[in-house]
């Protein structure tokens, strides 16, 4: 790795571990009175419904599906997850969402530290790329030990852990990506990773390792090099590869390996439209 690109990583690493508050900071306000949101159902084992201000909006809502994005007009949402059999047996919420107008949101159901069914909204960072460069967010919701992620030997995530996400802007090429426990170590994996341009490419790692229902779903957001005016770009889920490079969610595989457990024969339960 040359200087040059050395400097690159290095510097953002800052980015890659600030936080919500600097992703909001991040994305510009819109003047579009209306939100996109999308959600991610991230908890295993667990169909589903979710209502909105106490009406249906997703009806057997299966653990890996992406739904969205919806489009709201800005507010506070009370939002809750039932069992789909019966609406009274209430597994998450009913919880107030506040939703700003001309923002990007996907609101994550998963599994805490401990194993808990929890929601938390996610910003997602819809600003503009700069040309050459792609956007990677790494959201990990799975019950799952921290780990640390490298590319071209510069530490790109130094920690990640339950409940955190870590977004970066690097330059659209293929990097060679290492993974250890944050807690230290050698690498337990490595493999080379392309970084498509202007797209956000948001990977979720999700379930219980240590139970056997660990699974990734991805969501992209594109066209952010060129963002139209006024407009929220949206997303679409989906784990398509062209052969020609290993997509991210492998890497999240990985990351999410370090438990122990073996990633070898368990399916990988993909999000879907």
């Amino acid at each position: 790795m040359n200087r040059a690109r050395r400097t690159t990583m290095a510097s953002l690493v800052a980015a890659a571990v600030a936080g919500p508050a600097l992703i909001l900071a991040a994305v510009p306000a819109y003047a579009a009175s209306d939100a996109m949101v999308s959600v991610f159902h991230g908890i295993p084992g667990a169909t589903v419904d979710v209502y909105v201000n106490d009406e249906l909006t997703l009806d057997d809502f299966e653990p890996g599906d992406l739904a969205g994005p919806l489009t709201l007009p800005a507010g506070t949402y009370s939002v809750k997850i039932t069992d789909p059999t019966d609406a009274t047996k209430i597994v998450i919420g009913p919880a107030d969402i506040p939703v700003e107008g001309g923002m990007n949101y996907t609101i994550v159901a998963y599994l805490d530290a401990d194993g808990k069914p929890t929601a938390k909204p996610f910003v997602n960072d819809v600003s503009a790329t700069m040309a050459g460069e792609g956007r990677v967010t790494i959201r990990h919701v799975a019950a799952a030990p921290a780990v640390s992620v490298s590319a071209d030997g510069a530490t790109l995530v130094p920690t990640l852990s339950n409940g955190e996400e870590a977004v970066a802007d690097v330059a659209a090429m293929e990097y060679a990506v290492s993974v250890a426990p944050a807690s230290g170590g050698d690498s337990v994996f490595d493999t080379d990773l392309d970084v498509p341009e202007g797209v956000n490419t948001i990977v979720y790692a999700y379930g219980d390792l240590a139970g056997g229902t660990f699974a990734v779903g991805t969501q992209s957001i594109a066209d952010l090099g060129s963002m139209p005016d006024g407009g929220v770009p949206g997303g679409e889920a989906g784990l398509a590869n062209d052969g020609s490079a290993v997509p991210v969610w492998v890497l999240l595989a990985a990351v999410l390996g370090l438990a122990g457990a073996g990633l070898a024969g368990r399916r990988l339960v993909m999000a879907r439209d």
